[in-house]
């Protein structure tokens, strides 16, 4: 059988140009379009076989989208690619998160315990699909839309935290400020708020609110999370304008371990800080 004829993928103007930090992606797409080539299957009878459309399959060969898993395991397996493209699955799974934070991502996803404090806005992992998306949408410079719903997408994945077994500790203090902020509208805020009284509600996270009118406060120096991993580590992550680190010298982290036990003894009880999301939620 002779190979399918298509255009070279640069012959599409229109097509965003690839996140920088998503060498990963266009890697597995080489690799995804060379394996289909030697099964002698058109974009459109491969994206056939497997439920999806030939832009689709285009973009995730040209590294343009962020394949799921399901999709990688069913190709490798149709294209007879010997295990290669699974291999890659965990790396593509990383390519959803902006470069700045894929390796903090990849330590999330392996702590034990993890501890968050912020004051902008609601911390990713809890984030509704719609929060999620005003946020995003808000960004500048302004994210192309197929970028915001790869990031939408990746956020969500990360909450598979919550349902992971065992359960790792968690706790969240969060600015009240950030809880007024209507981002996405009534609805969209109402619902996230909602999502986080939900999430508040599990025996093995606590949610805390620092109230406005707080006359001591530890946190000043902006939003942070700790995290421990199966080994022992502990760990350090923050972030400013896009600029994240990780840090894992001991006195650093044992400095933010401090603050932060500060920050919950200054915060609102969990039953407290309850009582007050259910009442901003109904004024709202």
């Amino acid at each position: 059988m002779s190979e399918p004829t298509e255009r070279p993928d640069d012959d599409d103007p229109g097509a965003p140009a690839p996140d920088p930090g998503s060498g990963m992606l266009r890697v597995f797409g080489r690799q995804l379009k060379r394996f289909r080539l030697r099964a002698g299957l058109e974009r459109s009878e491969f994206g056939a076989r497997l439920g999806y459309s030939a832009s689709t399959i285009a973009a995730y060969e040209q590294g343009r989208r962020v394949p799921p898993p399901r999709f990688i395991d069913q190709a490798d397996e149709l294209l007879d690619a010997g295990e290669i493209l699974r291999e890659m699955k965990e790396e593509v799974a990383r390519a959803q998160f902006p470069a700045f934070f894929r390796d903090a991502a990849k330590l999330e996803a392996e702590a034990v315990e993890l501890h968050a404090y912020d004051t902008h806005l609601v911390k990713g992992l809890m984030q509704t699909e719609d929060y999620a998306r005003a946020v995003f949408r808000m960004w500048r410079p302004l994210l192309d839309e197929e970028i915001i719903e790869q990031r939408i997408a990746a956020r969500l994945a990360r909450q598979a935290i919550f349902t992971r077994r065992p359960h790792p500790h968690m706790s969240f203090v969060i600015e009240e400020a950030a809880l007024h902020k209507r981002l996405g509208g009534r609805d969209v805020w109402r619902d996230q708020l909602e999502q986080i009284l939900l999430i508040s509600q599990e025996r093995n996270i606590d949610v805390q609110v620092m109230p406005l009118e707080r006359e001591e406060h530890a946190g000043l120096a902006g939003p942070f999370t700790l995290m421990e991993l199966r080994d022992g580590r502990r760990i350090a992550y923050t972030e400013v304008q896009s600029d994240s680190r990780l840090h894992t010298e001991r006195g650093r982290v044992r400095g933010l371990e401090a603050t932060y036990g500060t920050l919950r003894a200054q915060a609102l009880t969990p039953r407290e800080s309850q009582a007050l999301i259910e009442k901003l939620r109904g004024d709202g």
